[in-house]
């Protein structure tokens, strides 16, 4: 009871609009890993699961930088259970009996139902490699950044905050794309360890691209919740007084 009491306590520290984003963007990413990417090259495995990963990233960054690392990680977890949850409607959504609007083509209407709604129903492998991937990158992230800011000084600038966000960024999202390919792409697609390392590594390079080009907006967003963190603890200490 502690502990929930004390996990509680963090989660209800992040403010609503960075809660939303992240809880937004691990539901998307999940969803959206299952179109992959015609990049052109063989050594290249990509989906569009990126398109949303990085906002994951930037949230915890932002949590880090102005909440501590145990907070990150506790909204982390929180999101996941959020996914989880949603996964749990999809699968119900995917045995419901019914026809997709998008199924409509003249004689491929059961295909393509069919695949709809294996498409949102999941597979339990890539369901549980991808929430392992996630949770072990998430607190690698948060750690990592922490870490890595106490060889900064207290005030937050920007070269501060682009630091430890891009190397943290860029170690947990290796670790989350190599867990998850060597615990479902190598167990069940028969990938090789040079196709795993190479997809972790070109992944890892594209998701910190997203992040440098909207770190700026990151900074600002931590800039802001610190600055209403100390207003508020002004407020309550002279309220106190």
């Amino acid at each position: 009871m502690k502990t929930f009491s004390s996990f509680r306590r963090m989660v209800r520290e992040v403010p609503p609009i960075v809660a939303a984003l992240m809880i937004l963007s691990v539901v998307g990413m999940n969803l959206l890993a299952n179109k992959s990417i015609d990049t052109g090259l063989s050594w290249l495995a990509l989906d569009c699961g990126i398109l949303f990963s990085w906002l994951a990233y930037l949230s915890m960054d932002i949590l880090t930088h102005c909440c501590g690392p145990r907070v990150s990680s506790a909204m982390s977890v929180m999101a996941l259970l959020l996914n989880l949850f949603m996964v749990l409607i999809f699968f119900i959504a995917s045995r419901i009996p019914g026809v997709w609007g998008e199924s409509f083509v003249e004689g491929s209407e059961g295909v393509i139902n069919t695949a709809l709604d294996r498409t949102f129903g999941g597979t339990w492998y890539i369901l549980l490699g991808s929430s392992i991937a996630f949770l072990a990158s998430a607190f690698i992230n948060s750690f990592l950044n922490y870490g890595i800011g106490k060889f900064f000084k207290k005030e937050l600038n920007f070269g501060e905050f682009a630091v430890r966000s891009y190397v943290s960024t860029f170690v947990a999202q290796f670790a989350d794309n190599m867990i998850f390919a060597l615990l479902v792409s190598k167990v069940f697609f028969g990938w090789s360890l040079l196709q795993c390392f190479t997809c972790a590594l070109t992944g890892a390079v594209l998701e910190l691209v997203f992040e440098v080009v909207f770190s700026p907006v990151g900074y600002r967003i931590s800039k802001r919740m610190m600055r209403d963190r100390i207003n508020a603890a002004i407020a309550e200490t002279g309220e106190k007084a």
